[in-house]
């Protein structure tokens, strides 16, 4: 593996790293080896969460290596093919049955919001945090499709005040506008990404993952829909090891044990 990626596994969470500080950039060798573990840890049933950090406490990531963009065209064949693979990449952390927890602090700009973004917990810094998609500062726009999973998640004010005014948000604000879920002080983040990642990892994964299938991008879904889809869920965890054994420890009045 690329050493600008770092992974260990701590008992059921994954903790990938980006190790690249103090900016942690998004090399190309970076979203190679990146794109091959994201595939690798959706197919290991024995990783039920995943944390993705970077390196030090300067700065999470200020996405790509700008420097690499021609390279990057010529390795991968097209700007398009060079786009898509940061997109697919984003795409199977999102639609993957294994919670993903983002930590946010420093800089947090471009890909490394966008990347973030497709993760379904993040958690920010209360100071120092940066983050944003200044992309028209230089002309450009966000590519790997931080405009629209932005809308998605804050609304259209929010990200058109942020994408069209090039804005870097505190990790407070960004709790405020329901951009993170939680926001701590910069030298318990990590751990407390951590903490999170195995509190997830120690519910049932059967019916954690029946309930992602349920809420990934339930916003674009109508009532009927969700509820057909809930009902799938109820088949699917229906009388399952790990629901027999909630029921019994209910009844034994003690804590689960869920995943033997």
């Amino acid at each position: 593996m690329d050493k600008s990626l770092l992974f260990e596994v701590d008992k059921a969470v994954a903790v990938l790293t980006i190790n690249d500080a103090p900016y942690n950039r998004m090399s190309l060798d970076f979203m190679d080896a990146f794109e091959e573990t994201v595939d690798e840890i959706a197919k290991d049933d024995a990783i039920r969460a995943v944390v993705l950090t970077a390196a030090e406490l300067d700065n999470f990531s200020v996405g790509m290596n700008l420097k690499q963009f021609q390279e990057g065209i010529e390795r991968k064949g097209s700007s398009d093919a060079l786009f898509d693979q940061r997109l697919k990449v984003i795409d199977a952390i999102e639609r993957m049955r294994k919670p993903w927890i983002a930590t946010m602090f420093g800089y947090c700009l471009g890909g490394g919001l966008e990347v973030p973004l497709g993760c379904h917990f993040r958690l920010a810094a209360e100071e120092g945090a940066q983050i944003g998609l200044p992309e028209l500062d230089l002309g450009a726009v966000p590519a790997w499709g931080g405009s629209a999973r932005l809308t998605k998640c804050v609304g259209e004010n929010h990200a058109m005040d942020m994408i069209l005014r090039s804005k870097k948000i505190s990790g407070k604000r960004a709790l405020e506008i329901g951009l993170v879920h939680e926001i701590h002080p910069l030298d318990e983040l990590k751990n407390k990404a951590i903490a999170l990642g195995h509190e997830l990892a120690s519910q049932p994964a059967g019916a954690l993952a029946s309930m992602m299938k349920v809420l990934v991008n339930s916003s674009e879904k109508n009532l009927e829909e969700l509820l057909l889809a809930e009902r799938a869920a109820v088949h699917e965890n229906n009388n399952t090891k790990d629901s027999q054994e909630g029921m019994l420890a209910f009844l034994e009045k003690r804590k689960p044990q869920f995943n033997k």
